[in-house]
């Protein structure tokens, strides 16, 4: 169905809907077909609005592809809003099948479809605020290259937004429903853990009142949809470490281990910070030594862990076995030994830089050292904010490069290595290589970066705007974790009051009879009052209050704001932006003038990350882009056109802007490295989320790696979430989605010779010649600027002038390699 059909189609079903429940009886019965009239209107006229946004977008959105790969964040968006459309026609479509039924439940029904309302009238926003990057972002480029400006406003928006909608009834609808039943588990684990989070000293009595508490989140979805939104907008990264660190604990890692493929090899590993040379790839009769990591505590151990489904040669030995730790696998004296494999992963995990170690990781890293049959070292690097940038890359650098030195431990014949991480975990894989590669050591034979984060600036982008409404990755949390990792997130955590045994019994005795109690009447009242409406999913006039949560005493924040009045966005920007070639494709639907290049036509000196002045003498005169045809009330003093305001919260979100100048660091934000950094890159294979917040990260760094030449590939795929690695097991979708990561490892460690830029795959990308859009080398701070932060960050020093020295027989102090910052 293309998006002309789906509109006339939903335009159908509501107005059918509606001519049958106008004029309904009186009571319970005829207050819920009112407010399914009154739903079901105000769909339609969010339809009207959308439907010419919506082809405007469909009209230009190709040239934002790297490679004729059909993704970026404009084409999420896109999607995401034609998949709200689709369900509301879904259910408008049970509701006239069944709506003169006995068992028909209206009220139900009605807030079913008031939720749906909701969340288009929050889309809708979204695609003014994505016009607006679309109106002020140079040709082709994702990018708002600026944390003040546009970027700001989109975090002051984001922070007043309503978003409650998207975590109730609405929960991971753009997801496929595969994985919908896990993302409504996750979001009721998360406010139950979150509403006895510090009420206990230990993680058993966290867990056990979460589990008696989740009832009434299960039962009422407008009050979970609420916490939840409250929950990620007030909480510190603290929480966020302990409720993702959930699956560390002994049980679910016992159980996960239990459930996955059985290896022969999995030892944890603590290398000691000793010191070591490497040879030099132009010379290898000169060295380099590698230092341990030192920046924030000094020198300490780095942590490991091997895996490997098959024991070989070396694995046993009393030189590894004396820094283990006690957790690996104890191995029988008959097992085989089989040879060394010829090649060897290296493993970086996610987890934002604050949470998460190996063991979270271990389910498919056990797959994969079966499929692949090879070993598979993953690093336990330390964690944000205790740990900030560079420590995580100092401990990772160091273990890539002891793997290369003792080779021979891990079952490896030392002759092909990869890579691979997800998330955090593929920022980590690029800057690691780039730091190798400064030194003159040997790089990795391959990449394969799973959702890579290669931006960490507040830069707004199409698909960041989908933070408003992903379960896994809110704005709030993700701006947190980036704090935290650039060092400006306060390290301790709130002193806990102490709490004794016998007052934990009694509180929890008391919260479980209050909260069955609780859950019994919501239950009860659900079935007989057909009048329980949620506020917070209810079609209230512009300005109106969304509902507060019956345990808003639980958590409390300092730190909220008052209520956002009934008025026009403040946040607007009182400024004339400049437009792009982008805008005058959108705008006539026709070919840009001839004064204007096409992309095809323009050079890689022709584009820059910032406006360029071509730019903007194209631009100069144009019209705003992805505008109805009839409608030109949306200005470039405000965010929203006149008479749409989205809905709005009670609480402003706790949101900072990251200003410090090291997230643009080249080693924090590869994106921004200059093209001199990444052409030492070894191939670069990018697996991406279509709806993923940080899809445009891939697509520029690909785009900007294609520019200069570099070997890289995109895969995209379809309907997953941020982080589907780790829910590999969950279903088909996830399941294949690994498997891409599993044959990309496959081609990096089976390709023969140099690697060719122009490598395809079957069905899985295209990289034929296209349009190469890349950032310019200007976007990165003047060397200057560096060293001076430098020198305000403790212990950060030492990864930028490099921890690397030539031997005394060295005479050229030119052989010495140093990273450049």
């Amino acid at each position: 169905m293309d998006t002309k059909a789906v509109f006339t189609t939903l335009y159908s079903v509501c107005e059918e809907n509606v001519a049958f429940f106008s004029g309904g009886p009186k009571g319970p019965q005829g207050d819920a077909a009112r407010r399914l009239v009154e739903a079901l209107t105000l769909i339609q006229d969010h339809a009207r609005s959308l439907e010419p946004v919506i082809s405007g977008f469909t009209a230009i959105y190709h040239h934002f592809d790297f490679d004729q790969i059909p993704a970026n964040g404009y084409r999420s968006l896109v999607k995401v809003v034609r998949c709200c459309l689709l369900h509301i026609i879904h259910k408008g479509r049970y509701i006239a099948s069944n709506r003169r039924s006995i068992f028909f439940r209206a009220a139900h029904n009605a807030g079913e479809m008031e939720a749906y309302c909701s969340a288009l009238c929050q889309l809708r926003a979204l695609l003014y605020l994505a016009q607006r990057l679309l109106h002020d972002n140079s040709h082709g480029n994702l990018f708002f290259q600026e944390e003040s400006g546009l970027s700001q406003s989109f975090v002051r928006e984001y922070a007043s937004m309503h978003k409650g909608c998207f975590y109730g009834r609405c929960l991971g609808f753009q997801f496929t429903p595969a994985i919908r039943p896990f993302l409504q588990t996750i979001a009721i684990g998360l406010v139950s853990f979150g509403e006895n989070y510090k009420k206990h000293q230990s993680g058993i009595g966290v867990a056990a009142s979460s589990f008696f508490t989740s009832g009434k989140y299960a039962i009422d979805p407008e009050l979970r949809g609420s916490e939840f939104e409250r929950i990620t907008q007030n909480l510190d990264v603290h929480f966020w470490k302990s409720f993702w660190n959930i699956t560390e604990t002994e049980l679910l890692s016992s159980l996960a281990s239990m459930t996955s493929t059985q290896v022969r090899v999995n030892r944890a590993l603590s290398v000691p910070p000793v010191p070591f040379d490497l040879p030099l790839v132009s010379d290898p009769n000169l060295s380099v030594t590698v230092a341990p990591p030192v920046a924030h505590s000094g020198p300490g151990p780095v942590q490991m862990r091997l895996i490997s489904h098959e024991l070989r040669e070396g694995q046993d030995s009393e030189e590894l076995l004396a820094i283990s730790r006690s957790e690996g696998l104890s191995l029988g004296l008959k097992t085989k030994r089989s040879p060394r494999s010829p090649c060897l992963l290296v493993h970086f995990h996610g987890g934002g830089f604050v949470a998460q170690t190996s063991k979270s990781h271990e389910p498919y890293l056990r797959s994969w050292s079966q499929d692949l049959a090879v070993p598979i070292l993953s690093v336990d690097y330390s964690l944000a904010p205790e740990a900030p940038f560079p420590r995580a890359l100092e401990e990772c650098f160091y273990a890539y490069c002891w793997a290369l030195k003792n080779c021979h431990l891990l079952g490896w014949t030392g002759e092909r290595v990869c890579l691979a991480g997800d998330s955090a975990g593929g920022n980590l894989c690029v800057t690691v290589s780039m730091r190798a590669a400064s030194h003159g050591m040997r790089i990795p034979d391959g990449i394969v970066a799973a959702y890579p984060a290669t931006l960490l600036t507040a830069y707004a982008s199409p698909s960041r705007l989908l933070t408003l409404m992903d379960p896994l990755l809110p704005l709030s949390v993700l701006s947190r974790c980036l704090s935290a990792y650039a060092g400006t997130e306060p390290q301790a955590e709130k002193r806990v009051e102490k709490v004794s045994t016998l007052s934990m019994v009694r509180r929890d005795t008391a919260l479980l009879l209050r909260d069955f109690k609780q859950g019994a009447s919501n239950w009860f009242h659900s079935l007989l009052d057909s009048n329980r409406v949620s506020a917070a999913l209810s079609i209230p006039p512009v300005g109106n209050t969304v509902r507060k949560s019956v345990s808003e005493a639980s958590i409390t924040s300092p730190h909220s704001d008052p209520p956002v009045p009934p008025a026009t966005s403040q946040f607007s920007l009182h400024r004339e932006p400049l437009k792009s070639q982008t805008c005058q494709d959108l705008a006539s639907h026709h070919s840009p003038p001839s004064s204007c290049p096409l992309p095809s036509e323009r050079g890689p000196e022709d584009v820059s990350f910032f406006l360029s002045t071509e730019d903007e003498q194209c631009a100069s005169g144009s019209q705003s882009v992805a505008l109805p045809a009839d409608n030109s009330e949306m200005s470039c003093s405000r965010e929203f056109p006149e008479g749409f305001e989205p809905l709005r919260s009670e609480q402003l979100a706790e949101m900072r802007m990251q200003s410090s100048p090291i997230v643009r660091n080249p080693y924090m934000s590869p994106l921004l490295a200059p093209d001199s950094m990444l052409r030492g890159l070894p191939p670069v294979h990018i697996v991406a989320c279509a709806l993923d917040p940080m899809l445009d990260d891939s697509v520029m760094f690909a785009k900007r790696l294609r520019n200069i030449d570099q070997p890289v590939t995109l895969r995209v795929v379809e309907d997953l979430p941020h982080g589907f690695l780790s829910l590999s097991q969950l279903s088909r979708e996830t399941r294949e989605a690994a498997n891409v990561c599993v044959e990309r490892i496959r081609e990096v460690f089976t390709q023969q010779g140099p690697p060719l830029t122009t490598q395809k795959h079957r069905k899985l990308e295209r990289t034929g010649q296209g349009v190469n859009v890349a950032l310019e080398e200007a976007t990165r701070l003047p060397r200057g600027t560096i060293q001076e932060e430098q020198l305000s960050l403790q212990g950060r020093s030492e990864i930028f002038e490099g921890h690397s020295s030539v031997g005394a027989n060295r005479q050229n102090s030119a052989e010495s390699r140093k990273i450049n910052a």
